[in-house]
Formats: C-alpha cells, structure tokens, sequence
C-alpha cells in the first residue's frame, strides 16, 4: 500500500510518500514539504498548497492519504490556517476517489515511537531508522508527515477493514428497508 501523509500547514505543509504493509519492511518514496510565503495573500497561499499537493498526489499515486487531524491550540490564527491547509489535502484526495484517514499527533506519535507524547526529534529519529535513511527528513513537519504515513500503512489497513465492513452492515441494513417498502407499497405483509 502507498500512503501519503500530510502534516497540514500554511507556511510549510509536510507530504511524505511511504510504501509498506502492516508487518513488512517500509518503503520511503518521497518526501517534501509545500511552502508559502507569510506575507502573500491568503487565498494565494491556498492555491499554492493545493497546487503542491496535487502535483504531488499526480506523481506519486498513492493508495490513501493520512492527514493530522487538526485540534484546537491557543493561537486561532495559527489552527485556522492549518485546518484549511487539511482540507485542501481531503478536497485533492476526495477528487480522486482516494480514502483519507484522519490521525492525531499522538497516535502517529505512538506509532512509531511508542509514546504519544514523543518529542519531535524522538518522532524525526524513529522515521529515520523505520526507514533506514541515511540522514534524517527536515524540517519537522517532513518527518512528521511521514509518520502519519507510516501510521496509517500499521493502523489504517484495520481501520479501512472496520469501516468497511460498518459499511457493507449499513447497505445490507438499506437493501432490506428498500426490499420491505417495496413489498409494502406491493400490498404484501411487512413485519
């Protein structure tokens, strides 16, 4: 499975691109970060994110998308920003009829280092050596992004299975309304 991670910015958005399975070797494919200026027009900034992040998904092809689940911090300014730059990564995923997981920091975090409360540099050496790079991603928001892919590639497969399967419960429980409507409006008996 490719997976591309996002840690969602408005200055520096981090995209990694990794290939694995749950209990197999990891692959790195890519790894970049999309940046804007601070001093360029906001709805600019998000056209050169989004244009970035596609490119990106064009070239690489992955299977899913990770994304950071954005969660409230002090600065308003700061999550706003943030949030959308998110958005943009499920709006270019959902065109291409890509699944997008949402991850927290602690989750990716306690994936690869086994403590969600990991330090950055602790996230930056555990992608390293997951990886086997010779040196490490920078800046932060790169390694980042790669855990959330490496993340996603160890837990999402489960959590892709798990929705599935609450999916196919959720047609079979449709396709047995629409059968029991139908042979009401058919005149037989509903139970």
């Amino acid at each position: 499975m490719r997976v591309m991670g996002v840690d969602p910015g408005l200055t520096r958005c981090g995209v990694g691109v990794v290939d694995g399975a749950p209990g197999k070797r990891l692959r790195l494919v890519h790894v970049s970060v999309v940046r804007t200026a601070p001093d360029e027009d906001h709805a600019l900034r998000l056209m050169g994110i989004e244009a970035g992040i596609e490119a990106l998904m064009e070239e690489f092809r992955p299977d899913a998308v990770a994304v950071e689940r954005v969660f409230s911090q002090h600065n308003v300014r700061t999550v706003m920003g943030t949030a959308q730059a998110a958005g943009i990564a499920m709006l270019a995923a959902a065109r291409r009829g890509l699944p997008v997981a949402l991850h927290t920091p602690s989750e990716a975090k306690a994936a690869v280092t086994g403590n969600g409360r990991a330090d950055k540099a602790q996230v930056t050496r555990m992608v390293t050596r997951l990886l086997a790079l010779e040196t490490a991603p920078s800046p932060a928001d790169a390694a980042d992004a790669l855990a959330l892919a490496i993340c996603h590639v160890w837990r999402g497969g489960a959590q892709q299975r798990l929705a599935q399967a609450r999916r196919s419960r959720v047609e079979e429980a449709a396709r047995a309304e629409r059968a029991r409507l139908a042979a009401r409006s058919r005149g037989g008996s509903v139970q």
